[in-house]
């Protein structure tokens, strides 16, 4: 819980011109993905803060649909108030790559807010699975290809374009098993029915604590320091490093002033002491950057990302 001294301090830190808009209608955060996965979890850590900074009532809306689709459109449809927002994650610069039909321009639809955190990507397995690191997890499927599979949040998803990059990496072929959204792909995992994942900690922390997954590897630069004993992918040599982020954006053309208040508060919430260990637990570092490098980062990551569709030659059916 974001203390008392903290939310005297937030609300300071909010423009006082952005204090005093009435506050009638709640801010809603749409979630395009169903409830349980990392999206989720970091929209209810912010609604949390929020609500408290801004004296408004804040709601988290799940829009499941289409790899995110659905949520997006509803955003960018809304009435540019500052009263609704997207939590926007890596898919949304793969989607408009691997989809026929982008109901919404992800650049002109949309005003960047501010990043909120990220992580890097890591792999979980199913502890029947006879490995004890990504390098023996690669090795066992080079020699079987295909007979390992792993769940995905839907093709074109972060988990769904990080299994191919690994494959890229390590010379495999994995049987690819698309779900609709990380959080089943987490639990088929943990049940067995597929033996990999390709995920962030956010969306695997319960079934890892209870050891229903194993952690093989972390696609960062470093290792992180809640889990110092999985190794990165580079020190197995693997040379793949894969960062998922999160966002907010809001409707085009939302004034400049809405903009500045809900990027300032959702940055003090996600800077609190408070919430640091609930970030620290699932491997979310805050990074809470403005609009401006926002946007200069969601440009870059649409380049990228459509290129690894394309050489990957990845379409939705």
């Amino acid at each position: 819980m974001i203390g008392r001294r903290t939310l005297l301090a937030a609300a300071a830190a909010v423009p006082a011109a952005a204090r005093a808009q009435p506050a009638e209608r709640p801010l809603r955060i749409v979630v395009p993905f169903a409830p349980g996965g990392s999206s989720d979890v970091l929209a209810r850590l912010l609604q949390m803060g929020m609500q408290s900074v801004l004296g408004q009532v804040v709601v988290v809306d799940n829009r499941p649909g289409a790899g995110s689709l659905l949520g997006s459109e509803a955003v960018a449809r809304s009435a540019p108030d500052g009263t609704t927002v997207l939590l926007a994650d890596l898919p949304f610069v793969i989607v408009p790559a691997v989809q026929d039909r982008v109901p919404y321009d992800p650049v002109a639809d949309f005003s960047p807010v501010t990043l909120l955190a990220v992580a890097p990507l890591m792999l979980f397995v199913h502890p029947a699975v006879p490995a004890r690191n990504a390098a023996e997890f690669a090795a066992l499927a080079r020699a079987q290809p295909e007979r390992f599979s792993y769940g995905s949040g839907g093709i074109g998803a972060a988990s769904h374009l990080m299994g191919e990059l690994f494959q890229r990496a390590t010379g495999t072929r994995l049987a690819h098993i698309p779900y609709r959204g990380g959080g089943p792909a987490v639990l088929d995992t943990a049940a067995g029915q597929v033996q990999a994942v390709f995920v962030s900690l956010a969306s695997a922390a319960p079934q890892v604590q209870s050891g229903q997954v194993r952690v093989l590897g972390v696609a960062a630069e470093t290792r992180l320091p809640g889990l110092p004993e999985v190794p990165t992918f580079r020190e197995q040599g693997i040379d793949l490093v894969v960062e998922h982020w999160w966002g907010l954006l809001a409707p085009a053309r939302t004034p400049e002033a809405a903009i500045a208040r809900l990027s300032n508060t959702a940055a003090t919430v996600m800077r609190s002491p408070e919430l640091a260990p609930r970030l620290e637990a699932l491997a979310l570092l805050p990074r809470t950057e403005g609009p401006a490098a926002f946007g200069a980062l969601l440009r870059a990551d649409l380049e990228r990302w459509g290129g690894v569709v394309r050489a990957a030659g990845i379409r939705v059916q």
